[in-house]
This record gives structure tokens, C-alpha cells and sequence, in this order.
């Protein structure tokens, strides 16, 4: 009886891999020599997994999940040939019902970025530097979260819990009594709430876009490949809507008409939230075209960033004594640093678990190696400094930052290294990077909600 039942649960793993075959074959990108690479993917991983010990039904599971929805399988496989290149713009629905969807969708996205511009607009008009600085995220962010909920159907209670927080955020900054108008250190606690501000309503905003499931790790790692991804079409979205203002400007200059005031008034408010939201649509709509890109743009950008981060360190070993080095180099670090650990976030997203290990990855090592160097150094200084000068707001943020960035990069570190070293798995590096995001989270609620009455708003 005991030779007999592993030969039947084999027979149930072909009889389940028949019929995803089969699944398979009916969508319209997808050929029989396709099937057949998919297939020889999913029984490599189901082989991994079943020598990882899992049984074949549960390697069968998690295999298929971990190859992506079938939808998207045969759009990446349309992308991947030739032939089919324009498809990487325009894909042709399975549907009438996925292309009514997908219009729905797009309709209420574009209805929400309008209401963003409005709210920009009203709050450039109506609002002063000090209000718009710490408003403008709440003119926009929460009508992306909006649009999230109502396509990921966010429960009610949900729904209701983030925008009751999401309120009583903006009721409490508006209604500090920040300092504005002085010099130096007297508006940092201003400074800190309106830079802090962003990051906690942005994984805010990954909680609508999990549905909800936020506790899912595969849920994290896509919010986090949507705001790498988000960055890319953005970018370009600027750089091509850049060229066209500036078009504008030249063939309006040429009859002498000044369209400054229209441009500075009227398109910016509008333009640049409805580009964040085409962007954002984008990436929900053609998420594997910079799926293809991703490996790529790691690969040249994680050399360059670790040269970066040698030159910074070597600059903050060249400064002097600790006590003495310079608050805006320090500042610098800093952006260097979180620079450094979106790169590495990105680059992890981008990678597949079940990957041995490679070249890259001893590269990766080495760039959180150098970001810890340049880490360790900073925070000594932050000491040096507060020990020397006191506590002040900006000081105390600043070591806080550099805390929670050298956790992370210390357990970054630790599990990369078990991984290059074949004693650990790289889906224990992936997990860490997801579950250490709501202490980023955390952290900005700390500098945002308490900080300015700790240092009494100066």
C-alpha cells in the first residue's frame, strides 16, 4: 500500500498539469510551443518545491501561483516575440467584458485625477506656501487610494478605517501652530511633517491597493513593484510632457503671445496629478512590459550606485572629525542611503526566488555592505554631534532614520549573505524587505504626529 500511493498522487499531479495545459492552450497568445516552455517551467519549479518537501499537490499550488494569473502569462508571451511587438502598447482584450472593464476602469481613473487637478488647483489659489506644502499629498494621494478601493472592491469598514486616519492626520497638521516665517532651525518641525508627510500616506495608500490584504507578502512585493514601476512611467510621462510645454512655449513665443500665466495657472495643476495618474494606470495595464525592463535597469544602476556610495563614504571619511563634518553632507547620506534601498527594492522584486544564486547577487551584497559603511559612519557623527550640540528636532529625525536604516540593512545583509552562501533561501530576503516596510511607515507617523509638539513647532 505504500508503493501504490505515490505512484496515484503522481498520476493526480499529471492529471492537474493536463489540465492546466489544456487552460492554457485556449488563450489566443499563447501557442503550443509556448505551452510547452510554460509547461517545462511549471514542472521545474514543482520539482524544486517537492524537493523542498512539499507534496505534490501543494507544489502543484504554489507553482502555478508563483508562475502569475494566466491572463497575464499570455500577454507576456505576446510581448515577448516579434511579431507581436506592437502589442506591448496596445493589447487586445479576451473579452467585450475585460475590454468594457478595462474602460470602466480607466473612465473613473481619469475621472478622479480631473477632482485631484481641481483640488490642486483650489489649494495653489486659496492656500499659502506653508499650506500647500503640507497639503498637496492630501490633494492627491487620496484620490488614487480612491480609485484602488473602488477597483480592488476595499471592504467598507476598510475603506472607512483609512479614511478616518487619513483625516484625523490632516485635521492634526493643519491645526499645528508650525513656525513658517523664521530662519535656520525655527521651521524644522514644518519641514520634517511636510517631507514625512508623503511616505506615511503613500503606504497608506499600499493598503487600498492590497485590497486590504495587507499581511499577504505576495500583495506587499506587487505594491512595491508598482511604485518602482510608477517611478519609470512617470518619469518618462514628465520628460515627454516637458518637451511638449516647452514646444508650447516656443510656438506661442513666436506670435508673441505670453503663456505663462496659463501654463503656471492652469495646465501644471492639472498636468502634473493627471500624468501620476496615467501613470498609475499604466502600470496597472502594461505591468509586464516594465517587468522586462526591471532586471535590466537594476543591472546598470546597482554598479553605478555602489560607486556612488564608496565616493560618499570616502567623502564622509575626508571631512574632518565626526563632530565636525556637515549637516547637509549628513543630509546628503541620507538621500543617498534610501536611494540605495529603493534601488535594492526594486532589484528584489524584479528578481524570481527560486533563481540560484548569481554575480548579481555578491554585487547586491556588496552595495548593502558599503550602504551599512556609510550608515555606521553617519549615525557616529549624528552622536557625536547631539552629544557635542544637544538635541534638536532635525537631529533627533535624523538619528532615527539612520536607526531604522541600519536595521534594515543589517538584516539585509545577513540574509543575503546566507543566501550567497547557499545556507539560506532568497525568499527570506524578499519577505524581510516587505515586512520592515511599516516601520518606514511608523517612523513617519512618530516625525509627523509627534514631533512638532515634542520641540514645541520651532
Amino acid at each position: 500500500m505504500s508503493d501504490e500511493r505515490p505512484r496515484d498522487e503522481h498520476v493526480d499531479l499529471e492529471d492537474q498539469i493536463d489540465q492546466w495545459r489544456t487552460w492554457v492552450l485556449r488563450r489566443r497568445a499563447i501557442t503550443p510551443d509556448d505551452a510547452a516552455e510554460l509547461e517545462d517551467n511549471l514542472r521545474g519549479r514543482v520539482a524544486d518545491l517537492r524537493a523542498a518537501g512539499l507534496d505534490d499537490d501543494e507544489a502543484f499550488l504554489v507553482a502555478v501561483r508563483r508562475m502569475g494569473n494566466l491572463d497575464d502569462v499570455s500577454r507576456e508571451f505576446a510581448r515577448e516575440h516579434s511579431e507581436r511587438l506592437w502589442k506591448q502598447l496596445v493589447l487586445v482584450p479576451d473579452s467585450p467584458s475585460e475590454a468594457g472593464r478595462r474602460w470602466r476602469d480607466l473612465g473613473v481613473l481619469i475621472a478622479l485625477a480631473v477632482v485631484a487637478g481641481v483640488a490642486v488647483k483650489l489649494l495653489v489659489t486659496f492656500g499659502d506656501d506653508a499650506s500647500i506644502g503640507l497639503n498637496l499629498a492630501f490633494a492627491v494621494l487620496p484620490f488614487l487610494a480612491a480609485y484602488f478601493a473602488w477597483s480592488r472592491h476595499l471592504s467598507a469598514r476598510t475603506a472607512a478605517a483609512l479614511v478616518g486616519l487619513t483625516a484625523a492626520v490632516a485635521v492634526a497638521v493643519n491645526l499645528y501652530p508650525f513656525v513658517t516665517d523664521g530662519s535656520g532651525d525655527a521651521a524644522m518641525t514644518y519641514v520634517l511633517t511636510a517631507t514625512h508627510l508623503p511616505v506615511l500616506l503613500w503606504l497608506l495608500l499600499g493598503v487600498t491597493y492590497t485590497g486590504g490584504l495587507w499581511r499577504d507578502h505576495a500583495r506587499r512585493m506587487d505594491f512595491v513593484r508598482f511604485t518602482g514601476e510608477l517611478a519609470i512611467y512617470f518619469a518618462l510621462i514628465s520628460l515627454g510632457g516637458g518637451l511638449l510645454v516647452a514646444l508650447l512655449f516656443a510656438t506661442f513665443d513666436v506670435v508673441d503671445i505670453d503663456i505663462e500665466a496659463f501654463v503656471g495657472e492652469w495646465l501644471w495643476p492639472f498636468a502634473v496629478p493627471g500624468a501620476f495618474f496615467v501613470a498609475a494606470w499604466l502600470v496597472e495595464a502594461k505591468k509586464s512590459v516594465v517587468e522586462n525592463i526591471a532586471p535590466v535597469l537594476t543591472r546598470v544602476f546597482t554598479p553605478l550606485t555602489l560607486v556612488l556610495l564608496v565616493a560618499a563614504l570616502v567623502a564622509l571619511l575626508a571631512g574632518g572629525p565626526l563632530d565636525a563634518v556637515d549637516r547637509d553632507l549628513l543630509i546628503l547620506m541620507d538621500a543617498i542611503l534610501l536611494l540605495v534601498l529603493a534601488l535594492l527594492l526594486y532589484s528584489i522584486s524584479a528578481r524570481d526566488p527560486l533563481h540560484p544564486g548569481t554575480w548579481f547577487d555578491r554585487l547586491q551584497l556588496g552595495l548593502v555592505a558599503a550602504a551599512f559603511a556609510v550608515n555606521v559612519v553617519t549615525l557616529t557623527a549624528m552622536v557625536t554631534r547631539i552629544s557635542d550640540a544637544g538635541w534638536t528636532a532635525n537631529k533627533t529625525a535624523a538619528l532615527g532614520l539612520n536607526v531604522v536604516l541600519f536595521v534594515h540593512l543589517t538584516g539585509t545583509g545577513w540574509l543575503l549573505w546566507r543566501f550567497v552562501r547557499a545556507r539560506g533561501t532568497f525568499d527570506a530576503v524578499e519577505r524581510w524587505q516587505t515586512r520592515y516596510l511599516p516601520v518606514y511607515a511608523a517612523w513617519a507617523a512618530i516625525v509627523v504626529l509627534l514631533f512638532p509638539p515634542a520641540f514645541s513647532f520651532a
